[in-house]
């Protein structure tokens, strides 16, 4: 229970709102309260042959009453319902602003459909825990010390025979809220596997089928599925049994009251209504007890929601700004960029040990020009680009912008200067036109950044033009489409520094040419940095840089580099054997 004190802070903004609606459940109950003593006093006046106008009048209070209640309590529901949602959208809020600012690393440790579930089901836990569970909460109280007050007053000996059978509700309470807890934690674990089998399968219902496992995938989510009903069914079980406990356990304690009280009525100690008050009170007082066993299954719930929240919301930003940061001097056209002694090794995961991919990176790349980067996969292409933009730090080593170390940089400021296009081509279920004005560009910059990329005769072909909506991942498009869609988002924020992971592998040569007959230009005066394995991207680059194992084993211009006969000249060669085997074909 103790994750729910994160949700105090919470409150603050609504504490106004927030305590006119406890006010609201405290009037309410005490209003209502008074109902059982009305009908008290209305029987034993019919018994005692009191005027009927009396008994009209007591008729009329018991219906002014109950309004009064219904108003008080639409007040109440519309108050604290209403600042639960405010409060789940609030913790939404955080959650997602929180997660835009986690590393990449720190993702490669949970599944989407994990965070999906986290951030839908487990929400809604705990806004039935911020709001009704606190609203039924406070009614319980109130209403179980009001009608116990009125309890005592007619009979406090009968009051202790009624409360008997509940002396052991405290050690039920605690025992089926663990069991709640515990059980409700497995379920929304499984709900997150399943969440992402679900996810895994849409986003890759293509290769499902090209490899024929509908049957395959069918059968797994069955499995998924039995054991997500089972782990339900186990905590349905524990919900089944509380509110049939606690209502037995009032059950005792009412025929308590009709042995008891009925002798005493008979024997003229205690009147009719006395009686009838007496065991209205008793139902006022046990159905708040019983509602305590669905009070306390939305806080049990909520409490475990609410730790697994917390646990995105207290992950570490380990890539964050400075708190000075430094100033990069305004400027058009390139950025240096150096890297000293740079090693990196992703950090361990279940069953991994740390994987070293970068050792010991010493380059300097000048100011407006072209540095290609090549070398065998795994060799560490990507990650060396990644380091640039930020997207992981180095453990070892210092990578400087125009002089200024990256961690000095404010990170809106980095990567305002760099136009990055990763390996990936990922793209929104947004218009053309929305995906390539991405990072704030004009219309016009966006057209530019689309010839540039080729894309531009692909995007006329379209019926809708720059205004055709694009599938999930822009799955609508072909692979090359959307690498040249990445380029040309990243060009048309006309950045100083870009950056081509791999850019070109998913378009033809013809395509790939006319790509790099308008990159030279539009790169002119630009720090440029293409990662790519085919030679044809690279050759004219103002420096080659051959990686082998995350290490800088060659660099050089194309014909000396080639001269050598190393692993430059190793890949163009392997490149040739597959371009002719790819024609043969």
């Amino acid at each position: 229970m103790s994750a729910l004190r994160r949700l105090i802070p919470y409150y603050r903004p609504y504490r106004g709102k927030f305590a006119l609606g406890l006010g609201c459940v405290l009037i309410s109950t005490s209003v209502f309260s008074l109902v059982p003593t009305l009908i008290r006093h209305a029987i034993d006046g019919l018994r005692a042959g009191r005027p009927q106008q009396d008994i009209v009048r007591l008729a009329l209070l018991v219906v002014a009453t109950t309004l009064a209640m219904g108003v008080f309590r639409f007040v109440m529901r519309e108050l604290l319902n209403g600042i639960s949602r405010r409060i789940e959208t609030d913790l939404r809020d955080d959650l997602f602003a929180h997660l835009t600012r986690l590393d990449a690393a720190w993702y490669g440790r949970y599944r989407t459909g994990e965070l999906m579930a986290r951030l839908t089901n487990d929400l809604s836990a705990v806004r039935m825990a911020v709001g009704p569970a606190v609203m039924y909460l406070t009614n319980t109280i109130v209403g179980g010390v009001v009608s116990l007050f009125f309890l005592l007053r007619i009979d406090p000996r009968l009051t202790v025979i009624a409360l008997l059978p509940l002396v052991v509700l405290p050690v039920l309470m605690l025992r089926l809220g663990r069991a709640i807890h515990t059980r409700f934690d497995a379920v929304q674990e499984q709900f997150g596997v399943l969440s992402t089998r679900v996810q895994e399968n849409a986003s890759g219902a293509r290769i499902v089928r090209a490899f024929r496992q509908e049957d395959a995938e069918r059968a797994r989510f069955d499995r998924l599925s039995e054991e997500y009903l089972t782990r339900n069914l186990r905590l349905a079980w524990v919900n089944g049994l509380t509110n049939p406990a606690f209502a037995l356990l009032a059950g005792l304690g009412a025929a308590a009251v009709i042995g008891v009280g009925g002798t005493e009525v008979i024997r003229g100690a205690m009147t009719v209504g006395a009686l009838v008050a007496f065991g209205l009170y008793l139902v006022n007082l046990t159905w708040p007890l019983i509602a305590i066993g669905w009070v306390t299954n939305l806080f049990q719930r909520g409490a475990a929601s609410m730790a697994r929240l917390v646990e995105l919301l207290d992950a570490p930003v380990a890539i964050a700004d400075p708190v000075t940061p430094a100033v990069l001097a305004p400027r058009e056209g390139g950025r240096a960029i150096r890297f000293a002694g740079v090693s990196f090794a992703y950090p361990a995961t279940e069953g991994h040990a740390p994987r070293t991919v970068l050792h010991e990176i010493d380059l300097e790349i000048a100011a407006g020009s072209v540095v290609a980067i090549v070398g065998a996969t795994g060799s560490g292409k990507s990650t060396l680009l990644e380091l640039i933009p930020r997207l992981h730090d180095p453990q070892q080593g210092t990578i400087t912008l125009d002089e200024h170390p990256l961690p000095s940089l404010a990170l809106r400021d980095l990567r305002a200067e760099i136009g990055f296009v990763p390996q990936d081509a990922m793209l929104f279920s947004e218009t053309i036109r929305e995906n390539l004005r991405y990072s704030g560009a004009t219309d016009d910059a966006a057209q530019w950044g689309a010839r540039v990329a080729a894309l531009d005769d692909a995007i006329a072909g379209f019926p809708a033009g720059y205004e055709t909506l694009l599938g999930e991942r822009g799955i609508n498009l072909s692979g090359g489409q959307k690498q040249r869609a990445t380029i040309a988002r990243a060009l048309a924020r006309r950045p100083n520094v870009v950056i081509l992971d791999d850019a070109l592998s998913a378009v033809d040569t013809q395509t790939e040419a006319a790509i790099l007959s308008g990159l030279r230009g539009a790169l002119a005066g630009r720090t440029a940095i293409i990662a790519s394995h085919r030679v044809t991207a690279v050759r004219d680059a103002d420096l080659i840089i051959v990686l082998h194992e995350g290490r800088i084993v060659e660099r050089g211009t194309h014909a000396p580099l080639l001269a050598a006969r190393g692993h430059y000249w190793e890949l163009l060669r392997h490149q040739q054997l597959e371009d002719e085997v790819a024609s043969v074909a």
